[in-house]
């Protein structure tokens, strides 16, 4: 006898495809702004995150740290979808209101993911002052093996000649591809990425909206599966990690008015929190 569907997932199907497909099955606008913002990443953040890091920790290593900003990434990740998951549970709150809170959950991932890769990146030398150059690494990460294919495809087509996958990341976050070229790469990284991520985060969207708790454990697991394959994908893409500490990193005596601003303590946290994106 054929499983009768539940009705609520229907409810929460049809819905959650309103809330971000127009009539023509097109996203609306709006839903890419959002996306977009939430990988920004403001680089003074991410360097208050690494010093008041090594501060708690000032005899680790760079793998060290890294090994740190991973298990922090995966946890903070993790539990947000999870979290929003639980609550469709609570008796009362509608299926409209849990897909209010999945949607804050995506965007959370986002931030704490930028906050994540570009870390990572400074902790490996890459100093990401272009916000534009930093946002389109991020998205490229999260892109995985797509996004490294596209950088590799068209940073050569850029420079004119041929270029490897290796080389691909620091071509495109250093300046040495003039403002044009970069715009088509952004331009085409942005594209897929948006793409990429309506169409995965679709479904962990609507399985944190499920009831019954099971969004619990869609929500946490899908979660935890995407920030997995964004470590991998980090790791490729940056390489070995260096022997010592970028001087700019290094915490120093007194910490800057900067990292003592209360937007700071309200931020996601990763290992002493910060958020945001820049490059």
């Amino acid at each position: 006898m054929p499983k009768r569907s539940n009705p609520a997932v229907r409810i929460a199907q049809k819905t959650a495809h309103n809330a971000v497909f127009d009539a023509e099955g097109n996203t609306k606008p709006g839903v890419h702004n959002v996306l977009l913002k939430a990988v920004e990443v403001q680089r003074p953040l991410v360097l208050a995150n690494l010093r008041r890091m090594q501060r708690r920790h000032p005899n680790a290593t760079p793998v060290q740290l890294a090994a740190k900003l991973e298990r922090d990434y995966l946890t903070a990740v993790s539990g947000g979808g999870a979290g929003v998951g639980a609550i469709a549970v609570v008796p009362g709150l509608g299926t409209a209101a849990s897909l209010g809170l999945s949607a804050l959950a995506t965007v959370g991932f986002l931030e704490t993911t930028a906050l994540y890769a570009s870390s990572l990146a400074e902790l490996h030398g890459i100093r990401l002052t272009d916000p534009e150059r930093a946002r389109t690494m991020v998205m490229a990460i999260m892109l995985g093996e797509e996004g490294t294919s596209l950088l590799g495809a068209l940073s050569g087509q850029s420079l004119g000649r041929s270029k490897g996958v290796t080389n691909a990341w620091g071509t495109t976050l250093t300046k040495k591809i003039p403002g044009s070229g970069f715009g088509v790469i952004r331009d085409a990284i942005q594209r897929a990425f948006l793409k990429n991520l309506i169409k995965r985060q679709g479904t962990a969207f609507l399985g944190r909206a499920l009831p019954f708790g099971v969004g619990a454990v869609v929500g946490g697991a899908g979660n935890l599966m995407m920030g997995r394959a964004v470590v991998a994908t980090a790791k490729d893409a940056f390489g070995a990690l260096p022997d010592t500490i970028p001087g700019e990193l290094l915490a120093k005596p007194e910490a800057p008015a900067l990292e003592n601003a209360p937007v700071l303590e309200n931020a996601p946290v990763l290992e002493g929190g910060a958020r945001g994106p820049q490059r």
